[in-house]
């Protein structure tokens, strides 16, 4: 299976990037999980809209062809890690490569959401991008342990 998290923003704390180092260096060699980054639209007095927009290319730059596309939003699906892992389940038996959308401080463009199949959410509380990334990657892992019926997880 073939993850990729496509993440606005180039610079993030030690803390939060040896986290997600730590968690996607745990994946077996058959779950390649990676997260690449955009850089952040410059805010020059530009209109949200337009710094969206231009995130939103860059970001769609990033997505494998073919690839199934998660949105991930404050607005998206509540899914406890159970759920997540037999989502992830599903689409890793059906050969099924994901691309997951992390936007930046003002979320995700509406056009690049509405080509998403899956709308998710992390919290339904506001959490600084850092800790959306450790968080994500924390519970893909998580899924693949469920999957994997890793004592990682103990439920």
């Amino acid at each position: 299976m073939r993850i990729l998290v496509a993440a606005v923003g180039q610079r993030q704390p030690e803390w939060a990037e040896a986290a997600v180092r730590d968690y996607l260096g745990r994946f077996p060699r058959d779950w390649s999980v990676e997260v690449r980054e955009v850089r952040a639209e410059p805010r020059s007095g530009k209109p949200v809209e337009r710094l969206r927009e231009a995130e939103a290319a860059r970001l769609l730059a990033l997505a494998p062809q073919g690839a199934l596309r998660i949105a991930l939003d404050e607005h998206g699906q509540d899914w406890d890690s159970a759920r997540l892992a037999r989502e992830l389940g599903r689409w890793r038996d059906d050969a099924q490569d994901l691309v997951l959308f992390l936007g930046g401080p003002d979320g995700l463009d509406p056009g690049l959401m509405a080509g998403c199949r899956v709308k998710l959410k992390l919290s339904s509380m506001t959490l600084p991008h850092a800790l959306a990334r450790v968080l994500l990657a924390e519970q893909l892992y998580r899924a693949w342990s469920i999957l994997a019926d890793h004592p990682y997880h103990r439920a």
